[in-house]
């Protein structure tokens, strides 16, 4: 999907009064010329602000100080007042210009000179963020899962399309030269008629105390955190990654770290919506910790035409069944294609190797926050899709959407212990009432979306 934009620069304005570079004299102003060059530039970079600064932040900025010739950060934004001065400072570090910090996301929407923001919040903001973010004319690069739950997923959509804004969830392999590459030859029939994609992940996850209630941390703005949430009291484990264990801010590992296998596996079998959804899932390990949910699961998505992709989760016990901590592999009737963040190799149907291929560059796995490579090409995509210079958006919300839909799906599949009937047009549940109360969540008052 091409997403285009018509948008006019500041160094198209620039051009037409005549003020190229070449026209003014550097002597007079103090500055070197590298120093007055990058400021010059400045009149085409992107002005972005950062929200939300912890884990996925910090691997953002092993990224971003390569794209400084595209993008400014003018703002750094977070709820908690020592990781915002954390990442002023890395900010001003590495991109060579001192941010603003702005706890409250709304003050920045405010600043027309904003065109973008990168939304790296906790999962519960995603989708609310996004949806404030394209109301005030901004472009949205938003980090998995793109929603809470299946409703804001089609929300982002319609909201999308009514602002006419780029929005362009951070799968980020999707910009993988690599992936790109062995997809591309898979569409055109390198292994023959895909009919299954196996996801999967392993990772050792330790055990999670159990949650206690106790005064919010001086420095943290727990009513900004809760947002969207219902109102409920602070508890000492939530302030970290352990959020993503309960169901009030967090998506379980499917949420988490599904979506992206998931998202290689449909984009490769070429796949919308399911017809049905089967999970077996538990919590296998450390049974007394303050886990809320599963940290095992095994899921199947059914689709038309024969088709299935498999997820295997394993939080918490790292044998790696496939050989990788995580993956995809594409099967089909003539051999089979094993996929990872850092390259392929190809088999042919007696599974012998007969190509392999390496990133360049390798990419964090199971590490929280992933850092990678590929986050900067996927956020010169999402730039230059806004500029219009994109051939194709390569991960456009309505995309992004579909993959995340799937980790949603078997979520309330192991919520009501029972397999779901979908409707292969949308996804929507068809068989299970229970299930489609889960479809959408209850929100703080005031802070409903509204289109």
């Amino acid at each position: 999907m091409k997403t285009e934009i018509n948008t006019n620069t500041r160094r198209d304005f620039i051009k037409k009064a005549g003020l190229g570079a070449a026209s003014l004299t550097l002597g007079g102003l103090g500055f070197s010329r590298s120093s007055y060059a990058r400021i010059m530039g400045a009149n085409d970079r992107m002005n972005i602000a950062m929200i939300g600064c912890y884990r996925r932040f910090d691997a953002l900025m092993e990224s971003l100080p390569g794209l400084r010739e595209h993008l400014n950060i003018g703002y750094v934004c977070d709820v908690d007042q020592t990781r915002l001065a954390n990442a002023q400072a890395k900010v001003n570090e590495r991109m060579g210009a001192l941010p603003v910090k702005e706890e409250d996301l709304r003050k920045i929407l405010e600043d027309k000179s904003v065109d973008a923001i990168i939304n790296a919040t906790p999962d519960h903001w995603h989708a609310p963020a996004t949806f404030m973010a394209l109301q005030a004319g901004k472009h949205v690069y938003l980090e998995k899962p793109c929603c809470h739950n299946p409703r804001e997923g089609e929300l982002l959509v319609d909201f999308q399309q009514k602002y006419n804004r780029v929005v362009q969830m951070g799968t980020q392999q999707r910009s993988a030269p690599e992936s790109r590459e062995i997809i591309g030859e898979i569409h055109q029939g390198l292994i023959g008629e895909t009919y299954l994609g196996v996801a999967f992940y392993s990772n050792n996850r330790g055990r999670v105390p159990n949650p206690q209630q106790v005064a919010p941390p001086s420095t943290l703005n727990w009513e900004l955190f809760q947002g969207p949430a219902p109102r409920a009291p602070y508890m000492d484990i939530y302030f970290d990654y352990n959020w993503h264990w309960f169901w009030q801010y967090g998506t379980a590992e499917t949420g988490n770290n599904a979506v992206h296998e998931l998202d290689v596996c449909r984009w490769a079998l070429m796949l919308n919506y399911p017809k049905r959804v089967v999970t077996n899932a538990a919590k296998e390990h450390f049974r007394d910790d303050g886990w809320q949910m599963y940290d095992t699961m095994d899921a199947s998505f059914i689709f038309d035409n024969s088709k299935t992709i498999k997820w295997d989760g394993k939080s918490r016990t790292n044998y790696q069944t496939y050989g990788s901590d995580r993956g995809s592999i594409i099967y089909g009737t003539l051999g089979t294609v094993f996929i990872t963040r850092n390259g392929y190799r190809v088999y042919d149907r007696d599974g012998k190797l007969t190509r392999e291929r390496k990133a360049d560059e390798t990419s964090e796995t199971t590490q929280t926050g992933g850092a990678g490579t590929t986050d900067s090409l996927h956020i010169m995509n999402f730039i230059d899709t806004i500029r219009g210079k994109a051939a194709l958006q390569h991960q456009p919300i309505t995309e992004g959407a579909k993959s995340t839909l799937l980790g949603h799906l078997a979520n309330i599949s192991s919520r009501v212990n029972a397999p779901l009937e979908t409707d292969p047009a949308n996804g929507r549940i068809v068989n299970d009432k229970k299930a489609m109360q889960l479809w959408g969540r209850e929100y703080e008052k005031g802070w409903e979306p509204t289109l």
